[in-house]
């Protein structure tokens, strides 16, 4: 017993040695041949492709903001159905992970130390546009074995854009989120706008790719159409409920159409852009039923 107990702490030594960065480089076991069988998502997006693409006993962990109904881009049922780790090392590596999947907000010093563990490491980037999107979400498929769920996901995707696109005079809008938060030109969620029949409203207005647009300027530059995140009010998000709830938007709502596009439509591709469009289209069939 006292032997176990030794190795224990050694292991823990050494584990705590190679995080801080004062042991050296060491090599990586072999794995086993095939594709990852433990996958540890840090990323909400990849959660949302992984749910698509991965067998569901690939998944050894996904991305905490997918256990929070605020903030989730897949379903909470589902990510409730695995361990959610905090984005630190020590999560990751709890997690006996064969391949880890990360974004670019992940610490360095986190990735630092899953390279000095010598853990498989696959690092993605923001997708921009909806080509981007699908050759990530092929890279993703691709590096976890998993070619024709990613290439049928891809599919998904360009039937979904091609049924939403609207072929009239587009609409002006704004997508107005928690904190007045606005995506500008060239953003994924503007092409998507424009996919819709919807003209972004935030260049009349001079806001940047991704801007803040208070309520007062809101008021004297109204589209005809304003998203907003009605959803985080029923979630208890305290900032959209003091907006939608402030008087001027009583007379606000007399002449624009305010409708509602959850804010968890808004920061994920992959996936995700399937239901985004089609809630954009909903939006604007109504919007021409309701001119």
């Amino acid at each position: 017993m006292p032997q176990r107990r030794h190795l224990r702490i050694r292991r823990a030594a050494a584990l705590i040695l190679i995080l801080a960065g004062c042991a050296p480089t060491n090599q990586a076991a072999p794995l086993p041949p095939g594709p990852p069988r433990r996958i540890v998502s840090m990323n909400p997006c990849v959660d949302a492709v992984l749910r698509e693409v991965a067998d569901p006993a690939q998944i050894a962990a996904i991305s905490h903001y997918s256990h929070d109904p605020r903030a989730t881009s897949v379903p909470i049922e589902w990510a409730r159905r695995y361990p959610a780790q905090g984005g630190n090392a020590e999560d990751v590596i709890a997690a006996n992970p064969d391949l880890v999947i990360a974004g670019p907000h992940v610490a360095a010093q986190t990735i630092a130390a899953l390279e000095r563990l010598n853990i498989p490491l696959m690092q993605v980037t923001v997708p921009r546009t909806i080509a981007e999107n699908k050759a990530q979400i092929a890279a993703i498929a691709s590096r976890i074995g998993q070619e024709k769920a990613g290439a049928r996901l891809n599919l998904a995707v360009d039937s979904a854009v091609q049924t939403a696109t609207w072929r009239g005079a587009a609409v002006s809008a704004l997508i107005w989120q928690g904190s007045g938060l606005v995506p500008g030109k060239g953003t994924q969620a503007d092409t998507l706008l424009a996919i819709a029949g919807f003209r972004n409203a935030s260049a009349d207005i001079g806001l940047r790719e991704w801007d803040i647009l208070p309520l007062e300027d809101l008021l004297s530059h109204p589209p005809a159409v304003l998203m907003t995140g009605e959803t985080n009010m029923r979630a208890g998000d305290a900032e959209a409920n003091r907006m939608m709830a402030h008087p001027v938007m009583k007379k606000l709502r007399h002449k624009v159409r305010v409708v509602n596009y959850p804010s968890n439509l808004l920061h994920c591709g992959g996936p995700v852009i399937i239901r985004a469009v089609a809630r954009l289209a909903e939006i604007r069939r109504e919007v021409d039923r309701q001119p």
